[in-house]
């Protein structure tokens, strides 16, 4: 957890009320008994410092490294910004532009610690080449032509094609997304610790080496673009399935993936796989009403209300799946879109075109050999040739090894098992599934399965 989140947790920040109930930024407001309006006032701050923490986070950053020339200093100055801003919301009111307040508070810190420390720059690793300037945060940065978006800008310039793939993601995923460690993680399918390793060692790499980061050049583009999109797709997966909390979704995420992914396809219109993670998102997106029902309980697809799917994303979305794969060879993020399409297009869940889903499976596998599209593909295999043959590829994904620790693996050979009857076996793979499950809307789920299980006279369904 970071400074800033922690605070926000420990709720240390303090009412923005004066003593005669009014506000200190001269709003009038209604006046309220003291036990009763020390505490909104306290949650309205909180609530905002955190909506500007989703909203404003890689805007501040980017400014902030201008200045200090290195992303973990940039990050340490960000953060002491938001735990500034608690307490000075709380006295002044929050600002008309959260955004600028917090930049100029980070851009303040930066410069203070900066003459403090005048070898603070050669310990640390650049961000940017030493002839650029780090002047006014107004100030346009080198490529900013290229790239409008300042968000999409620093994403870009941490795909540094000097690091490896893997570091490349997850140090972006960390200081521009915001995600924690943890969450990186579940994304990548190791452990916390491994991921946090990987993340110390491409810091470790970019200091010793004393790689120069910048906006990269037009024609460097296409050689980060894999990386960028694999952000953006993570940056969306975990919002659309949170991997903990109450909630099965972070729509914050969500909408964060789909603004950045439509930023790319204006910057790179003709990029095959620019369209396909577009249409993916919208497509997945549009059916986020009927994912949970009332109680926030989670739905199935086989259970989802087809009428309540946002028809204009997946419109859209089906639209770019046609642009997608009219290049001839379709790459990981097209096929993922025309699955994605293949499902939503569907008129109910006993009419999917389950055959024309192990193909697309199939040419995936080819393209993108992932053992979690393996997982998938066994999921449509049981559809097509039922579930006995589908535990056979789950078997050898056991064997594997690379899925251990991935809840979906034991939560999908417990749902084969049940729809064989196997009660026993099945229960046991779901009691293996909670015991990896930190998302309550799932763990709700799984918990209502075992129990299903567990009861004496349930048959399973088919």
């Amino acid at each position: 957890m970071t400074r800033t989140r922690a605070v926000l947790a420990g709720g240390e920040e303090r009412a923005m009320r004066g003593n005669d109930g009014s506000r200190r930024d001269g709003r009038a407001t209604a006046v309220a008994p003291p036990g009763q309006r020390r505490e909104p006032a306290r949650n309205a701050i909180a609530a905002a410092v955190a909506e500007a923490h989703r909203r404003e986070w890689a805007f501040v950053l980017a400014a902030t490294a201008r200045v200090t020339r290195d992303l973990d200093a940039a990050e340490e100055c960000v953060q002491d910004a938001y735990v500034a801003a608690l307490d000075a919301w709380t006295r002044q009111g929050v600002p008309r532009n959260p955004g600028a307040w917090l930049t100029t508070a980070a851009r303040h810190r930066a410069l203070d610690t900066l003459r403090r420390d005048r070898t603070l720059r050669t310990k640390l690793p650049l961000l940017i080449v030493p002839d650029q300037a780090a002047g006014d945060v107004a100030e346009v940065a080198e490529g900013s032509d290229v790239i409008a978006d300042d968000r999409l800008r620093l994403i870009f310039t941490c795909c540094h094609p000097a690091l490896a793939r893997e570091a490349q993601v997850a140090l972006t995923l960390r200081l521009v997304c915001g995600l924690s460690t943890a969450e990186i993680a579940k994304a990548f399918v190791v452990s916390e610790s491994t991921m946090a390793a990987r993340v110390t060692r491409a810091k470790k790499k970019i200091g010793a080496a004393r790689i120069a980061y910048r906006v990269p050049e037009a024609a460097e583009l296409p050689d980060r673009l894999d990386a960028v999109l694999t952000v953006i797709h993570l940056l969306f997966t975990t919002g659309h399935t949170a991997p903990q909390g109450p909630g099965l979704v972070r729509p914050e995420l969500v909408e964060r993936s789909i603004a950045l992914a439509r930023l790319l396809r204006e910057l790179m219109p003709d990029e095959p796989e620019v369209c396909g993670l577009l249409a993916l998102l919208l497509i997945n997106d549009a059916r986020r009403a009927t994912r949970t029902d009332a109680r926030g309980g989670l739905q199935l697809l086989e259970h989802q209300d087809r009428s309540l799917w946002d028809a204009a994303q997946i419109a859209e979305g089906g639209n770019l799946v046609v642009d997608a794969l009219r290049c001839g060879r379709p790459g990981r993020f097209a096929l993922q879109a025309a699955i994605a399409a293949v499902h939503a297009e569907a008129p109910s869940y006993a009419a999917t075109d389950w055959p024309q889903l192990l193909v697309l499976y199939e040419r995936l596998l080819q393209a993108w050999p992932s053992p979690v599209v393996a997982l998938n593909r066994a999921v449509v295999t049981s559809m097509v040739q039922g579930p006995e043959a589908a535990l056979a590829e789950i078997a050898v994904l056991e064997q594997d090894g690379r899925l251990d620790g991935y809840r979906y693996l034991p939560a999908t050979k417990a749902d084969l098992l049940r729809r064989l009857n196997r009660r026993d076996e099945a229960l046991r793979s779901y009691q293996d599934a909670l015991a990896l499950t930190e998302n309550a809307a799932e763990r709700a789920f799984l918990e209502g399965r075992s129990a299903e299980m567990s009861a004496p006279d349930q048959v399973a369904g088919g």
